[in-house]
């Protein structure tokens, strides 16, 4: 079990135990929203690192910030320390609706033309295995993501973790799916379709079903368009999830107002907000 394992793992029995806690956060980093559509996903690397902070005693964390990694050539937002053993391992957040996910944005642009050299239809554990034990695919699974995936329609959220290995084990066809095409599961041929700008090489399992997908990695693709991608909605027997189900949540506009005040407010009155606060977080860890 790896350090991020054992995690997901104290994560997971926190959210059962105390589900109020994570539907409490959830809420409010959604509740961001209201104030831009890109706003939840900054302010939810500094909540879930005070979360982990608050409660979960045998953790701390780090909010590290873009400019760092994005210096080093690395994705993580935050460093996840666990107390006991010392270990420290960096983790991604990300902010997501309900479909797609992107699980590595393969800046080295190495995963597509290294499947290209390998053929358009990639089939049997024998090959698909020395495209997983090559250089290229080396890093597959060593990013740590969390995603914080929200269904805005039905307002409720769900954080759920690709399993990265039981894709691997699970994954018997890799095949090119060419700009205005698509894969039919049913036949598990490609068929003509309609909106797919690039290609991509779409991972299936024995059933013909979706699991993930390396998108077009050429030197025009931007960020959007290449790397590995996977599809919440799709591939849901890959994801586990950290808040065991969907939870539902409710705007808080007490905290958008609050926000408001905040920035026009004096670092004095921040002082006293935040010892209120503080005793507000101190309650709910008795509930």
């Amino acid at each position: 079990m790896t350090a991020y394992d054992d995690f997901k793992t104290r994560f997971k029995l926190l959210a059962s135990k105390h589900r109020h806690l994570v539907v409490n956060t959830l809420s409010n980093i959604f509740t961001m929203r209201l104030i831009g559509n890109k706003t939840h996903g900054d302010l939810a690397e500094i909540g879930m690192v005070e979360f982990i902070n608050q409660f979960m005693y045998d953790f701390r964390s780090i909010h590290v910030g873009k400019d760092k990694f994005r210096a080093k050539e690395h994705e993580e937002d935050i460093v996840i320390i666990n107390e006991i053993t010392k270990m420290e391992f960096p983790v991604s957040l990300k902010a997501y609706g309900d479909g797609p996910l992107q699980l590595s944005t393969d800046s080295s642009q190495k995963l597509f033309p290294f499947l290209e050299s390998q053929g358009k239809d990639i089939v049997g554990k024998k090959q698909i295995r020395r495209i997983f034990e090559s250089k290229e695919f080396e890093d597959f699974d060593a990013t740590n993501i969390m995603p914080l995936i929200y269904d805005e329609k039905k307002q409720r959220c769900n954080i759920m973790i690709f399993d990265h290995k039981k894709a691997t084990k699970k994954i018997r066809r890799i095949v090119f799916v060419d700009k205005n095409k698509r894969f039919d599961s049913l036949t598990q041929n490609v068929v003509d379709g309609k909106g797919r700008k690039h290609p991509i090489f779409m991972f299936v399992d024995f059933g013909g079903n979706y699991i993930c997908e390396v998108r077009y990695g050429g030197a025009s693709a931007n960020a959007l368009q290449r790397g590995l991608w996977t599809h919440t909605k799709n591939a849901v027997f890959y994801f586990d999830s950290l808040t065991n189900g969907w939870i539902d949540y409710s705007h808080n506009h007490t905290l958008v107002k609050l926000f408001g005040l905040a920035l026009n407010s004096s670092e004095l009155g921040h002082k006293l907000a935040n010892d209120i606060l503080q005793k507000d977080i101190d309650h709910l860890k008795t509930l």
